[in-house]
């Protein structure tokens, strides 16, 4: 009975041991399975994962028909495992297996990319003092496809690619300074790169693999742990052909008058928005340290401020018959010299004798004093508000970085010399995108459209953002439109440009301006420094493109001749670009004198 007893003893003590030892082994499983699960995986992932970032890449900035001005393009990183850096062995191109060490394979590394197979071995080192475990050193930077390929075929096993995009602009310097580029971090510096960061961004993402213990990735490893997001396409209204066009002619036009710069832009007269933006020096967003530091930044079209001179003419011509302070036909006798009842001098650009002109012929002469006498009995209040209607003062809508407002300064703080030059385009000033701006509206029947060189962000679902809101204003009547058109037309017909300005076919109206360069302090003009530009729009019958050319400081012809044939080279160019027809009318031919 005894033993019996002593037996049970031992089988129940055996089985309460076995069941603790079951019990705590479920405990344990439970643990590690449910319980710690994401937290072993996480270390084990720690142990033998490697994390790497993909790349959202940049959204592309295309012209009007989807020609690409900035895009993406795929470059390779290189990423060694410094634990596993060692001797490996692979297969020669004649089938023999062969070992390679380190030092030999970082030769045959830096054989490829042109960098010192020294200095790899020094970033190795350097990643495993800091970690005996390191699994990660950047060895090659941004490789090519083709780098990538010769990479590839060296069968290197603890060394790993990462492709991501890189910026590139493919036209180079065309429209460069309204495009813009981006800085170091990949994100805008300049231009619309800058303006649109938002829609262009892309947004990176996370993948995850696990290496074997000598190095070689797992098959079917990877997981992705974040979605890369790319970036929406900006669709601007630019024509990359026709700028293109610009920017050869304009360079060629700034060397051969010694001047320092240039810039043309084209508008679409309708919609208001901007066809072509060239400018010479520009910069390639490829090549940014290729030009001097004052081009690498914003578009001279929204920030470069100049005394507009006789172009503005048209807008004061305008300003009194709207008014009805004057007609094309009001009659001025037009001395070489004026003196303003509180005694400051007015003169003509050259000398001439006392002559009997119209409001037209003031325009076709570009006549300053002829201009004063008109516009002196017109309110500078109320010549102030068409100023500010047409645009002078304010950024355009385009809201540009870096734009510039321009300066247009109250009646309030005009002298009596600043009453009478703001008439003829001095002691204001403008930006090209502001001038073009107010000739659109002048063209367009009076009605202001407002500026715009982007359609919009167009994401990756089709959907278009960042779209412009445009609010038409009027500005001044329709028949006054038509009728400063006609006057401007004398200037192509009659004036002593008219030789160079004309294109067969087709009725245009264009004003010239030759304007001084203020001194720094803004008191006085330098001698002899002059800023030469024309204004443009064709057909006069049915307005559709207008052009302005700007040429700064030339030294061989210092008057609005110089910037004459470009003018008629780019009008020419653009009416036959978008194929318009010839006018259907003849020229207004209004009187310059009585």
């Amino acid at each position: 009975m005894k033993i019996r007893r002593s037996m049970r003893r031992r089988t129940s003590f055996a089985f309460v041991v076995v069941l603790a030892i079951v019990a705590s082994l479920v405990y344990k499983l439970v643990d590690i399975q449910v319980v710690d699960a994401k937290a072993l995986d996480a270390e084990a992932a720690a142990h033998r994962g490697t994390v790497i970032t993909t790349y959202g890449a940049r959204g592309e900035i295309v012209a009007a028909d989807g020609t690409v001005l900035a895009g993406s393009v795929l470059r390779y990183d290189f990423i060694a495992s410094p634990k596993d850096a060692s001797t490996f062995e692979r297969t020669s191109k004649s089938g023999k297996s062969e070992k390679v060490t380190r030092a030999e394979a970082l030769k045959e590394l830096a054989a490829i990319t042109g960098d010192s197979a020294a200095g790899y071995e020094k970033q190795i080192k350097a990643a495993l003092k800091e970690n005996p475990d390191s699994q990660y050193a950047p060895l090659v930077k941004s490789v090519d496809v083709p780098t990538y390929e010769k990479i590839q075929a060296l069968d290197i096993p603890w060394l790993a690619p990462v492709s991501h995009p890189a910026r590139t602009y493919p036209d180079g310097a065309v429209a460069g300074n309204v495009v813009g580029y981006v800085n170091s971090d990949g994100e805008g510096a300049e231009g619309l790169e800058q303006k649109y960061q938002q829609c262009l961004a892309g947004e990176d993402g996370e993948e995850t693999y696990q290496r074997s213990e000598d190095g070689v990735p797992i098959p079917g490893s990877t997981k992705v742990t974040k979605a890369a997001k790319q970036g929406g396409t900006l669709v601007t209204t630019l024509d990359a052909d026709l700028t293109w066009f610009l920017d050869q002619n304009l360079a060629e036009t700034v060397k051969d008058l010694g001047a320092q710069f240039g810039q043309i832009s084209v508008v679409d007269v309708k919609t208001g928005e901007i066809k072509a933006a060239a400018q010479y020096p520009s910069v390639d967003p490829n090549n940014v340290d290729g030009v001097p530091a004052e081009y690498r930044s914003t578009a001279m079209l929204f920030s470069n401020m100049y005394e507009p001179g006789s172009t503005f003419k048209a807008l004061s011509a305008a300003a009194m018959i709207d008014t009805g302070y004057a007609t094309p036909n009001s009659h001025v006798v037009v001395p070489y010299e004026f003196t303003t009842p509180n005694g400051a001098k007015i003169y003509d650009a050259e000398y001439h004798a006392t002559e009997n002109m119209t409001l037209t012929g003031v325009l076709m002469n570009s006549s300053n004093v002829g201009m004063s006498l008109l516009g002196q009995n017109m309110s500078d209040e109320v010549r102030y508000e068409y100023y500010k209607k047409f645009g002078i003062g304010t950024p355009t809508a385009v809201d540009f970085p870096a734009e510039q407002s321009g300066i247009l300064a109250k009646p309030s703080s005009w002298d009596d010399l600043t009453k009478y030059t703001t008439l003829f385009g001095q002691g204001v000033s403008a930006t090209q995108a502001q001038m073009l701006q107010a000739y659109q509206a002048l063209a367009n029947g009076g009605v202001k459209v407002p500026l715009s060189i982007v359609k919009g962000c167009k994401l990756s679902d089709g959907t278009m953002i960042d779209v412009p809101k445009k609010t038409s204003t009027r500005v001044v009547k329709a028949s006054t439109s038509k009728t400063v058109l006609d006057m401007l037309e004398s200037v192509v017909q009659q004036g002593e440009n008219s030789s160079v300005l004309k294109t067969p076919g087709y009725r245009i109206a264009a004003k010239t301006g030759t304007a001084q360069e203020p001194n720094e302090n803004g008191v006085g003009y330098k001698e002899g420094v002059y800023y030469v530009s024309v204004m443009g729009v064709a057909p006069v019958d049915d307005p559709q493109y207008l052009v302005s050319v700007n040429i700064g400081y030339p030294t061989k012809i210092k008057m609005s001749s110089a910037a004459a044939p470009l003018f008629h080279t780019v009008m020419s160019q653009v009416l036959k670009t978008y194929r318009v027809a010839p006018s259907k009318s003849a020229p207004s031919m209004l009187s310059p004198y009585f």
